[in-house]
């Protein structure tokens, strides 16, 4: 039996390298024996002998040292149990060998061997966040038919930091059951997804790049070593973020495992069945599981039991701890409670509060939707209430009402003039209804469940279903994300919308709905380059004018048949008030008349119809400004005449 050398109270899951060796520990209190095989120190143990035997506790853990275990040893554990025997791959694993899976070792890390360099970074306020939605396999891929990974992502840092955006946030990264995949069918949650890994061939050129853009802030650059396993990548990736100015927010998904595999199950080497008691047709039994299925096809994590909250607990501390997390994107809360009802609660309540412990400023949004299923409820209230009072305690949740305001009022507007667009829908979805501070919500037009192959259409398609490149589609596009990036909440921005990207998202990396950036990169596609700029200025207009980061809106004119939406956003007692104006009508509309808070000069400050065709050389606008000297309108003191471009949003601010 092995030794319990270094084994405390105190010892965490899965293998831990410490002085002399490493400590395994392993939840299976069903089992009748676990034993520890793999390499170690170049030693090879394959056999289930009683030398190889963990000790079980009282509280069902099997534990052991092995001494002369080394970083990048491989092991895994042979579970017997009243239903089965055979090998299961550590839950805690931090990577897992890609040769063999499912049936793979996993791989002893370190948790300290990566040099950081982001000691100065601090995540920006919520109200200052601009978030940025990518996946990691077809986000950055230059070889067809081969997935992108996480350093070639890190190539594109400078891309994104000019771009603006302060948050990334890659859809989940963790070992999937099958590839291609979306990242929502997990089991290995600790594990870096197999593709997203950069082979040994090609480390030197990635090493170049990253140690060209250390270079370039003066920093110290990294060696071959620092990026050979997975968790290193993804750890320069992050490290990168921060030095260019960029938080990373991790979508991880504690609602269910699996889901997208043959059946929905989940293979045998994994956690299912992990103690192997026999399967008798019922999930309840799978320790980690419970037999409930609100619509993923996977299976939803049994909350009632506390060992299975700690495994996701000591997930997410994990993200924190080990590779600098800012944040997280919490998938289906809905399902989450829906599912475990009050152990769930009790489960966000002490996840949100620990995460918060160990980081004051971590981002923890929810993804929620009220009244999805009978049992949860049909405000967002209780999930951002504090735990304390016994609400979930998260930061953010998911907001779609100005999404689909704005998603239905370009849809309608493509059916023509005299379509009646709804405008008066967008400006009451300008506030996120049910929420104390803007803040709170997160929107966008455009996201990877929304736009993903065969579901609904990217916002430039939706402007114009028959030429997606017309002035129509360019114009309603940029209509929609001005309007996104001037409204109170947390904006997101879904890969590849910041260019006018017209094609669906799909995962697989061969497919023909892969981000075309040689359009892009090349100037191939003038639409492209000149809606890039637009979102980049629309960005740096956000993050110039507070009153627009603020929770103020007020749309005070409203005309739908006109297609004209006018809303003053401003800061108590601090001034720096900003007006959008913004139609949907087809043709420019001049000398409108609209009220203006205080007399005197408004600078236009944004003109979205000046990057069609950059510079639009038959630009509608109001030149340096509008002089507000007419008589009161629309509840305030003074008015103006301005020029609102046909599919257009003009931005007036006051010194």
């Amino acid at each position: 039996m092995l030794s319990q050398q270094n084994i405390l109270a105190a010892t965490p899951g899965g293998a831990t390298l410490v002085e002399g060796g490493a400590t395994f520990r392993v939840w299976a209190p069903r089992a009748t024996a676990v034993y520890l095989n793999g390499s170690f120190g170049g030693a090879v143990y394959d056999q289930q002998t009683e030398d190889r035997l963990l000790s079980k506790d009282v509280a069902g853990y099997w534990t052991g040292f092995q001494v002369g275990a080394q970083d990048g040893d491989q092991y895994r554990f042979w579970v017997a149990g009243a239903g089965s025997s055979g090998y299961k791959r550590d839950p805690y694993a931090r990577e897992l060998a890609a040769a063999g899976f499912p049936n793979c070792f996993s791989i002893l890390r370190a948790s300290s061997a990566y040099p950081w360099h982001d000691s100065g970074f601090r995540t920006p306020d919520f109200s200052d966040t601009v978030i940025y939605q990518a996946h990691i396999g077809t986000y950055a891929i230059s070889t067809p038919g081969v997935a992108s990974n996480f350093l070639d992502v890190a190539s594109k840092i400078p891309y994104l930091a000019a771009l603006g955006v302060n948050v990334l946030q890659p859809l989940p990264v963790d070992e999937q059951e099958t590839n291609p995949s979306m990242g929502y069918g997990g089991a290995d949650l600790f594990s870096p997804d197999f593709p997203y890994v950069a082979g040994p061939a090609t480390l030197p050129n990635y090493l170049a790049v990253i140690n060209g853009l250390l270079a370039a802030k003066q920093l110290e650059p990294l060696k071959l070593d620092h990026i050979q396993s997975g968790p290193s990548q993804l750890k320069a990736l992050i490290d990168l973020c921060h030095v260019y100015g960029i938080a990373v927010a991790f979508d991880v998904v504690y609602n269910h495992a699996g889901g997208f595999s043959v059946n929905g199950q989940l293979d045998d080497n994994c956690l299912y069945y992990f103690d192997r008691v026999t399967d008798a047709g019922n999930n309840n039994d799978s320790l980690y599981f419970t037999d409930q299925d609100r619509g993923t096809g996977g299976l939803a994590f049994a909350m009632w039991n506390e060992d299975v909250c700690k495994l996701l607990m000591d997930n997410a501390a994990h993200y924190l701890s080990e590779f600098h997390a800012d944040g997280f994107r919490y998938d289906e809360v809905s399902i989450l409670l829906s599912t475990n009802q009050a152990n769930g609660w009790q489960f966000c309540r002490d996840l949100t509060t620990a995460l918060r412990t160990l980081q004051p400023r971590v981002l923890q949004n929810a993804e929620f939707w009220p009244g999805e299923f009978p049992d949860i409820p049909s405000t967002v209230q209780p999930v951002i209430s504090p735990a304390s009072v016994g609400g979930a305690g998260f930061d953010v949740v998911q907001h779609d009402a100005l999404r689909s305001a704005l998603r239905n009022a370009v849809a309608t507007a493509s059916g023509g003039a005299q379509a009646a667009v709804s405008v008066s829908a967008v400006a009451a979805a300008l506030y996120p209804s049910g929420l104390d501070y803007a803040w709170r919500a997160v929107t966008c037009v455009e996201n990877h469940d929304l736009v993903k192959a065969g579901r609904s259409p990217r916002i430039a398609a939706l402007a114009d279903g028959s030429n997606h490149r017309s002035w129509y589609a360019r114009s309603r596009s940029r209509f929609a994300t001005a309007l996104l990036l001037t409204a109170p909440g947390i904006p997101q921005l879904f890969m590849g919308q910041e260019f006018l990207e017209d094609k669906p998202w799909d995962t697989d990396a061969n497919g023909p709905d892969l981000l075309w950036w040689a359009g892009l990169n090349s100037g191939i596609d003038r639409a492209m380059v000149d809606h890039l700029r637009f979102t980049q200025d629309a960005i740096r207009l956000r993050l110039a004018q507070p009153a627009l980061r603020g929770d103020n809106v007020h749309p005070y004119y409203v005309s739908d048949g006109d297609r004209v939406l006018a809303f003053h956003r401003w800061l108590e007692g601090a001034g720096q008030d900003v007006i959008v104006v913004g139609t949907l009508a087809e043709a420019t509309w001049w000398n409108y008349q609209l009220g203006f808070p205080s007399a005197g000069l408004w600078r236009e400050v944004f003109n979205s119809d000046v990057y069609d065709n950059w510079v639009n050389p038959w630009v509608a606008g109001n030149g340096a400004g509008v002089e507000a000297n007419g008589g009161p309108m629309h509840g305030f003191v003074a008015s103006a005449s301005v020029v609102i471009p046909a599919n257009g949003v003009v931005v007036f601010a006051k010194d």
